[in-house]
């Protein structure tokens, strides 16, 4: 089935007349206030808070319910110079939380140890095992990051031995409270912080704000938020709000880091300036994930803290070679998969697992998965009798939500909407799964349709540098701040289209009296619909973007399709 494009729905000015159908404004190029209310902003402040994203903007964050409790316990570990123990997690949020908070510690005077699970030894979030570890380093307190929210068991634990727990995590709560000294989660039903979706690390800067504010400190915001911006655009938040203060003004300041781990991983990862959250997402952010996909993540929270280049180049050279190992591992899957679903109708959640497939890629798989088949996928792990599990949805599907009501299953379980992970017994497997895709034959089935939204026609004679410069205003894109992309009809090839690199393809189009170079990533195999002739009329939807080699603009296709006889 093809897929079906919309135009995306803008909100009405709020001086436009009733009766003018902002949203049906297609017909002329979009400007930028047309691509602000399309992303739900209207007012003049929204705008200006928009286009300039500052952190005055940031809200207080002794506004998070439990903030100002954990920062009592922290200070009177200070002034007891008691040593403080921040457990996090292995992917890039809780990395990047763990080394954001032990750096602030250490320069605050607080003494810390840092500990990170190991994804395959116990697996995801605090346990009593990292409550014993930091026992036996001496600590009097602890403070996760970016996990703890279902900790209940680990947090007894601690409780039994007198240790006080600090939680703050972004995960959805489970019903029971939790028997912790603090807990900072905007997610808690009673925190009115106006703001929900902070990453794990967002909530680990506003401890550090907090800390420094208690202490009559500056907040040194360039330096908090350049680590803020790795975790939150790597953990896909919505890039809106608060959100968007971190990851703009991260972004901005990472080139002029003094760290000279993140030197060297944008070295390794050839990121230049200026850094983008595609180059968070794609490049400096799979290297971090890298080292607890395969094995355990503390290189990478020492790359991050380390203050040595020569051991920073070595670390960050190590990470960029476990990312292709890693891609390959994820290929494994993939290949797999797709042999297994191409020989079957498609169900409404994918289900798949393996004994030989490696646990700390099936997420990742399973998110191009999702993507790939527009539907949510859920991957296993299988060893020893005991499945690890990640899941992936699709934009408007609860995945957390709709496996919520088989947590009694699973051996773990927790999450988000868009993602999830579990633990089960791989006995269970089986019936769960079938169980799972009898209940999807009840999603909505525009809920499982390729659906691809775009801002509005835009004629081929309107690109141009200057148009791509106006567009950069919007950066940084991401989740909840798509890049806009528009509708090009209708279109011809003016020569015979070329194949490069992995599968991948670039044409000339033209329109009307104009022709643009146009990169089509991943669709080698359908060159056929890009064959010259003076019949053959498509229409595209596609991305404006500047390229570099050239010094010219051109496009990024995004869709294509066909054009009718009658439409030519």
């Amino acid at each position: 089935m093809s897929a079906t494009w919309t135009l995306r729905q803008a909100e009405p000015a709020a001086n436009a007349p009733a009766e003018v159908d902002i949203s049906a404004a297609a017909a002329h190029a979009p400007d930028l206030a047309d691509l602000l209310r399309r992303r739900g902003i209207v007012s003049a402040a929204e705008r200006a808070a928009f286009l300039s994203p500052s952190v005055a903007d940031l809200h207080d964050p002794l506004g998070l319910l439990g903030m100002s409790r954990a920062v009592d316990l922290l200070m009177a570990a200070r002034e007891r110079e008691e040593c403080v123990a921040v457990v996090g997690d292995y992917d890039v949020d809780g990395i990047t939380s763990t080394a954001l908070l032990l750096g602030l510690f250490r320069a605050v005077g607080i003494r810390c140890e840092g500990i990170l699970p190991n994804r395959h030894d116990g697996g995801y979030g605090l346990q009593p095992r990292h409550v014993a570890e930091a026992h036996r380093l001496g600590c009097r307190l602890l403070v996760t990051a970016d996990c703890g929210i279902l900790a209940h068991a680990a947090i007894a634990a601690a409780g039994a031995i007198d240790l006080p727990v600090i939680v703050t995590d972004h995960h959805l709560p489970g019903p029971e409270p939790l028997p912790a000294a603090a807990v900072v989660n905007p997610r808690q039903k009673e925190c009115t912080y106006p703001f929900k979706d902070l990453a794990g690390v967002g909530l680990a800067l506003k401890l550090a704000a907090a800390v420094l504010a208690r202490l009559g400190r500056e907040i040194p915001w360039p330096a908090l938020c350049r680590i803020a911006c790795l975790g939150t655009i790597a953990d896909a938040a919505p890039l809106v709000g608060e959100n968007r203060v971190l990851a703009s003004v991260g972004l901005a300041a990472l080139p002029a880091t003094p760290s000279v781990g993140l030197l060297a991983l944008m070295a390794e990862a050839e990121v230049g300036v200026p850094v983008r959250a595609y180059d968070v997402g794609f490049r400096l952010g799979p290297r971090l994930n890298a080292a607890g996909r395969l094995g355990a993540a503390d290189p990478a929270l020492e790359l991050l803290l380390t203050r040595d280049p020569a051991r920073a180049k070595e670390l960050a050279r190590q990470l960029g070679e476990w990312n292709v190992e890693r891609r390959a591992l994820e290929r494994k899957v993939l290949d797999d998969c797709a042999e297994r679903f191409a020989s079957q109708p498609l169900p409404g959640i994918l289900v798949g697992w393996s004994e030989n497939w490696h646990r700390g890629v099936v997420g990742i798989a399973a998110g191009r998965l999702a993507r790939e088949f527009h539907r949510p996928a859920v991957l296993f792990a299988v060893e020893n009798g005991v499945a690890v599990g990640s899941g992936r949805s699709v934009p408007g599907l609860d995945l957390h939500g709709f496996l919520e009501r088989w947590q009694t299953s699973c051996e773990r379980f927790g999450g988000h909407a868009q993602a999830v992970g579990m633990t089960v017994l791989a006995a269970n497997l089986s019936g769960l799964a079938a169980e799972w895709k009898e209940a999807a034959t009840r999603f909505p089935e525009h809920q499982l349709a390729e659906t691809f939204e775009y801002d509005g026609d835009l004629p081929l004679a309107e690109v141009s540098a200057e148009r791509i410069q106006e567009l950069a205003r919007l950066e940084p894109f991401g989740m909840g701040n798509p890049e806009p992309v528009f509708r090009f009809s209708p279109c011809s090839v003016a020569g015979p289209p070329r194949t490069f690199g992995n599968g991948h393809l670039g044409f000339l189009v033209r329109s009307g009296a104009e022709s643009l170079e146009v990169v089509a990533w991943g669709w080698g195999a359908r060159q056929s619909l890009f064959q010259p002739g003076a019949g053959n009329r498509f229409e595209m939807l596609a991305s404006l973007e500047h390229d570099n080699y050239r010094n010219r603009p051109r496009l990024r296709l995004i869709d294509a399709r066909t054009m009718s006889p009658q439409t030519n």
